[in-house]
């Protein structure tokens, strides 16, 4: 059975007008420097609803920065970030952070699961913060744990359970949200390959089964095998390999 997927969208956004037609997220131009040295150099990149595109690159060619000011985390020194037709540097902070809660959905290379709460409460963490009323929260979240195949830990600690356990409960938390995006950094590279892999084959399962488009940020091919597209960042630069973005 697959889990409910609550919409998400912002008040007062015409969220679902262009959703599965067109661009859905797009970069233009992206620069970001740390001081002397140039994360991104005029980045561009583009995602459709329920498109899975791997961003590949050496260590330190920008991956991590794109996804970051691709999910607004990280504002650019320049060029924009268009989700749904709207400029994320045109956003109030507390509109870019309803759409981070909202609309957005993350997993990275260590889970980032809290260590004080059960996996249940970890997944059921957005929906709450969300507003939703503790129940129906972890209803929806038990739902993600059962379909990830990780609802028997649901009682546990993070540090209780291994590796790839967690990790999935982490998935299960960036998609019981229902988000248009979801930004996946680096989410196998703490894991042996077995798991690994079972981890990819769940998220893209679930991805496309909910149409939502995920940016993941990956080095190694096998994981990017899941992707339907590949962009390489190079220099701080992004190119498809299907031709320039």
């Amino acid at each position: 059975m697959t889990p409910p997927a609550p919409t998400a969208s912002l008040p007062g956004d015409d969220a679902g007008a262009s959703e599965g037609a067109g661009i859905l997220l797009s970069a233009a131009q992206l620069h970001k420097a740390y001081g002397s040295t140039a994360a991104l150099d005029g980045a561009d990149f583009e995602i459709h609803a329920g498109e899975i595109v791997a961003v590949m690159g050496p260590s330190g060619s920008g991956k991590s920065t794109l996804l970051h000011c691709l999910a607004g985390i990280v504002p650019p020194d320049s060029g924009t970030v268009t989700y749904r037709g709207r400029v994320l540097s045109q956003m109030s902070d507390a509109r870019r952070s309803a759409l981070r809660r909202r609309d957005f959905g993350f997993v990275f290379q260590f889970g980032q699961l809290v260590p004080e709460l059960s996996c249940l409460e970890n997944a059921a963490l957005p929906l709450r913060l969300a507003g939703l009323s503790r129940r129906e929260a972890e209803s929806r979240a038990s739902s993600w744990l059962e379909r990830l195949e990780v609802d028997d830990v649901r009682s546990q600690r993070p540090g209780q359970v291994s590796g790839g356990q967690g990790q999935r409960v982490a998935v299960a938390r960036a998609l019981a949200v229902g988000p248009s995006v979801l930004f996946a950094d680096e989410p196998t590279g703490a894991l042996d390959s077995l798991n690994g892999e079972r981890v990819m084959q769940l998220l893209t399962e679930a991805a496309r089964e909910t149409n939502a488009a995920v940016v993941l940020v990956t080095h190694e091919s096998r994981v990017a095998a899941y992707s339907d597209r590949e962009v390489v960042v190079r220099d701080g630069r992004a190119r498809s390999m299907a031709g320039a973005l």
